[in-house]
């Protein structure tokens, strides 16, 4: 099992769960069922093809998404509403939060708010920094903005060029139980170049492992 990773600088790979005063989680509320979360959409072609899976299957999952891909693909947010899927605030331009000063960071996570509030007409809950990389600002800015900071425990790899439909599904999957937190990715615009497509391929066999151990997909 691979925990979400990095955070801070020294706190990669902490283990157990990561809750308390930095007020970061990586499992369900509940502590059971499992949360699918997709990050960086919405994708023209990546998003409604999980979409699709996902409605057929009946399983409704979290997307975090990215302030310019909505600019690019603004009807795209209507119809993960649509599916009964969650959504929250991952980043407006993808970056790592450490190469950013403070001030960039609240500009940066404020257009994100507010582009993807804007778009669903409800408060965002729910944050993830990109690459799982927190800093302390963003973690402030988080906390003043009352949302739940949610990273994962389990990650299919699926950015990686040499990723298979098979290694996503194995990976994404390996010791997954109940309140496990599972992330992969609807896009490809900071990843391999057509990543998504195998995201895609491996989606109908993770749900069905999932199925198989008597999981139940939840809204983290």
């Amino acid at each position: 099992m691979a925990i979400a990773g990095y955070l801070l600088p020294g706190l990669a790979g902490a283990w157990p769960p990561l809750r308390g005063p930095l007020g970061i989680e990586d499992h369900t509320a509940s502590g059971h069922g499992y949360g699918l979360t997709f990050d960086d959409g919405p994708h023209p072609q990546g998003t409604p093809a999980v979409l699709e899976i996902l409605a057929a299957a009946g399983v409704c999952a979290t997307f975090f998404l990215v302030g310019e891909q909505i600019r690019r693909n603004p009807s795209l947010v209507a119809e993960i509403m649509a599916g009964g899927h969650a959504i929250g605030v991952h980043c407006d331009r993808h970056r790592n939060l450490l190469r950013l000063t403070p001030s960039q960071a609240r500009e940066d996570i404020g257009r994100a708010k507010d582009t993807i509030e804007s778009h669903t007409g409800i408060p965002a809950a729910l944050y993830r920094p990109p690459y799982g990389v927190a800093s302390a600002a963003a973690l402030a800015i988080a906390r003043g903005q009352r949302w739940r900071t949610l990273l994962w425990t389990h990650w299919g790899r699926d950015w990686e060029a040499r990723a298979t439909a098979g290694s996503i599904a194995a990976r994404v999957t390996a010791g997954a139980g109940e309140g496990s937190v599972l992330l992969l990715h609807d896009a490809d615009e900071y990843s391999a170049p057509d990543s998504w497509r195998r995201t895609v391929a491996a989606l109908p066999a993770v749900l069905d492992t999932l199925h198989q151990r008597g999981l139940r997909p939840v809204l983290p």
